[in-house]
């Protein structure tokens, strides 16, 4: 594709309004080869010649190398790098040259397993393996093959939630498989963060538990999108030593990714025309000039939206080209995601809209434009969604576009610390007693605990356990630790994709109580609370109740044109301080706080127009919950400074907390709503005002430590966000936040800058 031509063409349209406010151009890039310290068995050598997947490109060849030294390995290169081959070739050369080898791949999606599953045979059927000695293990396998894939299973390709439901809890079954687990792969190892990294690290360490009992001791081969910290993350993860490869031999062909912000409407309130409806205008235009495009929406519903406004557009002024697009989502019967995922690889379809679901390494064909509707979240899913394009060593183009949030709009003020900065830290805490014990449940459940289990579960895991024994979980006997007989199946009480295993039912009353979907229970005050009207697969629902003995909510279909929106009062108290230290002008601290949360009520908001038609009061119980915090203290005299300006301390105080939380994950790889933040003039522990941030589960997972470490950057980042946004009284895309319970009241966005210039020493007017 003529990139620059097509960007000349949008720049020359009656309808263009600045949007481009900055073109990186990514010059192409040669193959770098590398040699192999052994060569491979002939049979697999003659498959890779025919595929022609050789010569080896560089971290390839420095994966496998690494191998077959026994050592552990992580590769954290870019999409479209041949991260697959640096596990497939030393898995398939064991198994060949290794009677009785086995090897185990995780991956974090089924669909992604499929696509492995497919590739792996192309590249070892029939001459290396039979069909039959593949094959993948997770909830959609029929009951009838589970037996013989335990059997003659040589390579299993699963997911985290089926080992950890599956396979650990019924080891006795697969024994024959564990006796020969040789490797052990874990496929984008960056999508174990989090809560989710931290269970999955847990499943991990019982993997490596019951290989031991059964006299294994498997290698591990993990990769990953470019992240800061990749053996790091590999070490944390797995709990053991890595070698990390992160230089990228394979060749490039070149991207303009260009950065699209939306024109204001009105520059008094800062607000911009539909980041959404810009990427449909981008979609139509591309799809028109025949180039094969992927756009990433954030949710389900925008999906879905942005999907619709395309087609009418193109109906409109080609109409032969509005069925060559089609939406792509979670929720789908996994036969249409195939449909669809084939005919975007036969060049049927020119366009799709998706959610990230398309984001991982699911290989969808040429694709020669990526639009990224709103800033994922971190730099390195941005970099994974535009590197769908260009797969195949072309010239590919990659579109930005920015919301109206402080960390949108702060990349489109400031793009070269975008292309400047280094990725983010993949963030895990294993040792989360809160995560941690539900864990050593479920080990107890597979192998009696004993002394040694230290060398898997880490220092923390005797405390975890007396505290287990102490509530009557489990029972000593001769020193090793058995389950209680009242505890029937721990895996089964463990969601490891979310903090809490407790979920909220979601009944249609309309269709003799169907079940819709489930709820985390920590988010169920927020979305299903009586009142509420809640989206499902873009259907509006009404809560008509929310049974709590029960976790049970009951809908009915809803034609509302109004939202709501909770109000909550959040209070924190100080446990216990572990760090302190000095930044700016000011001290910093990292401590043990607990959070409450009680959602007291909700507005009913007209949808566009954001008028507020009423608001009704909640009676529902406060959310208690432990964890880890930082927080610092303002200058002395910056409340009188403030007055003396007429400006509202508070407000500065809470533009400055919602300011800094939406720009936390430039430096964390977290979501904006793993964190919470209060802010207040008194603080009761501390006797002064404070900014509050914490991380937004019981126990923390890491992202306070973070935001600790580099509260001088985080204060940096957050003034110029709101020094650079044109609005005059504060506006979403600088300090208000969707998520405020206190339907972002009080807000000073002036208040603000000068707290913030104070805190880093910029400003004379306190010394």
């Amino acid at each position: 594709m003529n990139a620059a031509a097509f960007l000349a063409f949008l720049r020359a349209r009656p309808n263009y309004r600045q949007q481009i406010v900055h073109v990186q151009k990514l010059p192409p890039r040669l193959a770098q080869h590398g040699q192999l310290e052994r060569p491979l068995p002939s049979s697999l050598e003659a498959s890779l010649k025919e595929l022609a997947w050789l010569p080896l490109y560089s971290h390839q060849a420095q994966a496998v190398n690494a191998a077959g030294h026994r050592r552990n390995v992580m590769v954290s290169t870019p999409s479209a790098s041949g991260k697959t081959l640096c596990y497939n070739l030393p898995v398939l050369q064991a198994i060949l040259e290794e009677k009785g080898s086995r090897a185990l791949y995780l991956f974090p999606t089924k669909a992604l397993a499929q696509d492995q599953l497919r590739s792996l045979r192309e590249l070892a059927c029939p001459h290396i393996l039979s069909a039959t000695d593949i094959a993948t293990f997770d909830g959609d396998t029929p009951q009838e093959k589970r037996a013989e894939i335990k059997r003659r299973g040589k390579l299993v390709l699963t997911n985290p939630d089926m080992l950890h439901l599956g396979i650990l809890p019924n080891h006795q079954s697969w024994a024959r498989f564990l006796k020969g687990l040789r490797y052990v792969v874990i496929d984008e190892a960056h999508i174990y963060r989090g809560i989710f990294g931290s269970h999955v690290a847990n499943v991990l360490r019982r993997l490596r538990r019951l290989c031991h009992f059964y006299g294994a001791s498997p290698q591990f081969i993990a990769s990953s999108a470019t992240i800061a910290n990749p053996e790091e993350h590999a070490r944390n993860l797995v709990g053991a030593p890595f070698e990390s490869i992160t230089c990228d031999g394979s060749p490039w062909g070149g991207k303009e990714f260009v950065f699209w912000n939306p024109p204001l409407l009105d520059q008094h309130s800062g607000l911009r025309r539909s980041g959404n409806s810009e990427a449909a205008g981008l979609l139509s235009e591309l799809v028109r000039h025949d180039l094969k495009s992927l756009v990433f929406a954030r949710t389900r519903k925008l999906t879905e939206l942005i999907y619709i406004y395309a087609r009418e557009e193109l109906a409109g002024s080609s109409p032969e080209l509005a069925s060559r697009i089609k939406p792509y989502r979670a929720g789908y019967l996994p036969e249409d995601r195939r449909r669809i995922e084939q005919e975007l690889f036969k060049g049927e379809l020119l366009g799709v809209v998706a959610t990230t679901a398309l984001e991982l390494g699911i290989d969808i064909g040429g694709l020669e434009a990526t639009v990224l509707s709103g800033y994922p979240g971190s730099i390195a899913s941005t970099w994974q969604q535009a590197g769908r394009s260009g797969r195949r060593g072309s010239e590919s183009l990659s579109f930005l576009i920015g919301m109206g949030n402080p960390l949108d709009q702060y990349f489109m003020h400031h793009p070269e610390s975008f292309f400047g900065k280094g990725f983010e830290h993949a963030l895990i805490n294993p040792a989360n007693p809160h995560i941690l014990k539900p864990h050593l449940l479920c080990a107890a459940w597979e192998l009696p605990l004993s002394r040694q289990d230290g060398q898997w579960f880490g220092a923390g895991w005797e405390q975890s356990r007396q505290e287990l024994e102490q509530q009557g979980q489990l029972r000593e006997r001769h020193q090793l630790w058995f389950l209680s007989p009242t505890i029937a199946f721990p895996a089964q009480e463990i969601n490891i994709r979310a903090a809490s295993a407790q979920s909220y039912a979601v009944l249609d009353i309309s269709r003799g109580g169907q079940l819709l979907e489930t709820v985390e229970a920590a988010n169920a005050f927020f979305q299903i609370h009586p009142g509420a009207i809640y989206l499902h697969q873009g259907e509006a629902y009404l809560v008509t109740a929310l049974d709590l003995a029960a976790h049970t909510a009951y809908v009915v279909p809803s034609d509302a044109s109004y939202y709501t929106q909770t109000r909550d009062i959040t209070e924190i108290r100080i446990l216990k301080t572990l760090e302190q230290k000095k930044a700016g002008v000011m001290n910093v601290y990292l401590g043990q706080v607990e959070v409450t949360t009680t959602v007291v009520g909700f507005r009913k908001k007209q949808q566009f127009t954001e008028e507020v038609l009423g608001e009704e009061v909640l009676e529902l119980p406060p959310q208690r919950f432990t964890t880890i915090a930082f927080w610092f203290d303002m200058p002395p005299g910056a409340e009188e400074l403030l007055a003396g300006q007429c400006l509202d301390f508070a407000g500065g105080l809470h533009a400055t907390e919602h300011a800094a939380i939406s720009l936390l994950p430039l430096f964390a790889l977290c979501d904006r709503n793993d964190i919470g933040g209060v802010s207040t003039p008194f603080h009761a522990d501390t006797g002064r005002a404070n900014i509050f941030i914490y991380d937004g589960y019981p126990g923390g997972i890491g992202i306070a430590e973070k935001g600790f470490q580099l509260v001088e950057e985080l204060w940096q980042a957050t003034l110029k966000a709101i020094s650079d946004c044109p609005c005059q009284d504060g506006c979403p895309s600088c300090v208000q936040s969707p998520k405020c319970g206190n339907n972002n009241e009080p807000l000073d966005k002036r208040a603000a800058q000068i707290l913030l210039e104070c805190l880093l020493g910029k400003s004379q007017q306190i010394v």
